[in-house]
């Protein structure tokens, strides 16, 4: 039986680390093709992809903040592959700190990156999965982008939670078109986002019990233990190559029971509250 990933074009941001570089590798080891999309290529990257498949990687210097960068890139990789069939929103960084001293900056910046850049690639790869009438989009979200697990990730998580509302809509609009959405909301696994986590050290004491804990149990947590990217990888490749592509895939332990005893919790809040919240009128 033909792998349904042979001869597929996946167009993936942040293809040199994490869960781009995952996915990177497992669709060229399945016979696709990939446009790995990486910031800054170096060699060692490049090399690393290239063993999984040279003669189906096109690698492509992209900055998701960059407008015009992001329409090049998807213009590059059509010319190049001829069409896309799966794109994926890998890029991203991470932030931590009490929500008071993260600097309006900071905030902002990560907004750039996680939310606009992933709405620039999206919006320059549209035109060509509509003229297709076929495609598949997959935006890498967060656990923190339904049930934030700590104190400390009130700005990450609003980007998440921007993202994901951006899908969840984005699909309403797309689904007649042939064109799917899925939205991967990973817990804690081994990809190194933490060694890239931008962190701002709790300075006044009264974020000692709740921001400064959750960093030292951050800090501490056994990279054993932690989800691995690669299973992480095959499942995502397929749910959007199944026949029902879900439109929210959690994946990990934590994630599961994070999403599902927040999902109870706002169900029982709402059901107490239901009969005040209904007279309105």
């Amino acid at each position: 039986m033909t792998d349904p990933v042979q001869d597929q074009v996946w167009f993936i941001t942040g293809g040199n680390s994490g869960f781009g570089l995952a996915l990177s590798k497992a669709v060229l080891t399945r016979g696709g093709c990939v446009a790995a999309a990486i910031r800054s290529p170096d060699g060692q990257a490049v090399a690393t992809l290239q063993d999984f498949g040279k003669d189906r990687l096109h690698v492509l210097r992209l900055d998701v903040t960059n407008t015009e960068d992001v329409q090049a890139a998807v213009d590059d990789a059509v010319k190049y592959f001829g069409h896309l069939d799966v794109v994926v929103n890998s890029a991203g960084r991470g932030s931590f700190g009490s929500l008071e001293e993260t600097s309006d900056a900071e905030v902002r910046d990560l907004f750039e990156v996680n939310v606009f850049g992933s709405l620039n690639v999206v919006r320059a790869a549209l035109p060509t999965l509509r003229r297709q009438r076929h495609g598949h989009l997959v935006q890498i979200s967060s656990l923190a982008g339904i049930a934030p697990p700590a104190p400390g990730l009130a700005a990450y998580a609003a980007t998440k939670f921007a993202v994901e509302g951006i899908s969840e809509v984005l699909a309403k609009e797309v689904a007649h078109l042939g064109i799917g959405v899925t939205i991967v909301e990973p817990g804690d696994f081994r990809t190194g986002f933490g060694n890239s986590l931008h962190v701002t050290p709790p300075a006044l004491p009264d974020y000692a019990q709740s921001v400064a804990a959750a960093a030292q149990a951050f800090a501490s947590m056994d990279p054993t233990q932690l989800g691995d990217p690669d299973k992480a990888a095959a499942v995502i490749i397929d749910a959007v190559t199944s026949a029902h592509p879900p439109l929210r895939l959690a994946l990990g332990e934590d994630a599961i029971e994070g999403i599902r005893t927040k999902l109870t919790d706002q169900l029982v809040q709402g059901q107490a509250w239901e009969a005040v919240g209904r007279g309105m009128r």
